[in-house]
């Protein structure tokens, strides 16, 4: 059987570099991305230089692999980055805008740029990386919550889409994840003394729930359930906590889940 040709963004470490280096142990032939290109590859597989907040970029890595391969079966929208714990007025407009660009506009150009060859194949699927903070407030993470919430509608609603030409748009939702994510989040660039102690707190807290994540491993594991199951679900959980979390959310009062929030973040 011919193998399948995938393409990951955001391949050069953490979640990413797991869901290659999985999706090439089971037998796709991978085309990983980053900003450095090559700098960033692993043995697994092959990276390719890709800005995703780019248009033209974007094109070009795309063109590679269709012109390398002829076909395109399976993107992984994983590229994306988050600004470090801190009140939403912390962060200026350009700030904000800055990470839409990458975690949803980024997401969008990809998905463009693919769709016209799927539609050519008749068949594809794409898997955009979301979180347990798409059907959950983040307080003191707001931003990367609003992005993550803007993929759920995106993905779900670009699935029905595009069935008629068998191309299927999936979510994978982990919780906390062990990657150098967390040590590469931006600072605030809109600082207030006014969140000087909550913030404190709540990176506090947030550190200490790290320590017991899972690691990025779950992850690949269910972006490859989700890439090659017959009949894929709209959304797939990725890890226990995130599956605890989707059924609280799902079978709680909502009265509940706010308290249950606010006591496990230490929210006064």
């Amino acid at each position: 059987m011919e193998r399948k040709i995938a393409l990951v963004t955001g391949a050069s470490s953490g979640i990413g570099a797991a869901v290659a280096q999985r999706l090439a142990g089971a037998g796709y032939k991978v085309y990983g991305t980053s900003r450095r290109g090559a700098q960033g590859g692993s043995a697994g597989f092959e990276m390719i230089a890709l800005d995703v907040t780019s248009d033209a970029s974007v094109q070009q890595a795309v063109a590679t692999v269709v012109q390398r391969e002829g076909r395109i079966d399976l993107l992984v929208n994983n590229a994306g980055f988050g600004v470090a714990p801190a009140g939403a007025e912390e962060s200026s407009m350009e700030q904000t805008q800055a990470i839409f660009d990458t975690n949803v506009f980024g997401v969008m150009r990809m998905t463009r740029a693919v769709l016209p060859q799927m539609r050519r194949q008749r068949a594809g699927r794409i898997v955009h990386m979301g979180s347990v903070l798409g059907f959950l407030p983040m307080p003191y993470g707001a931003l990367y919550a609003a992005t993550k919430h803007a993929i759920e509608g995106y993905s779900e609603s670009l699935d029905h889409e595009l069935r008629n030409w068998g191309i299927r748009s999936i979510v994978v939702e982990p919780a906390y994840t062990k990657t150098p994510f967390d040590a590469n989040l931006l600072e605030p660039d809109a600082v207030l003394d006014a969140y000087r102690d909550v913030r404190a707190a709540v990176t506090g807290r947030l550190k200490e729930l790290m320590q017991g994540a899972e690691g990025p491993d779950v992850v690949a594991d269910t972006v490859l359930e989700a890439a090659q199951a017959p009949r894929p679900k709209l959304r797939y959980t990725a890890g226990r906590l995130a599956k605890r979390l989707r059924l609280l959310r799902t079978l709680a009062p909502s009265a509940m889940m706010d308290a249950g929030l606010r006591k496990d973040l230490h929210l006064a």
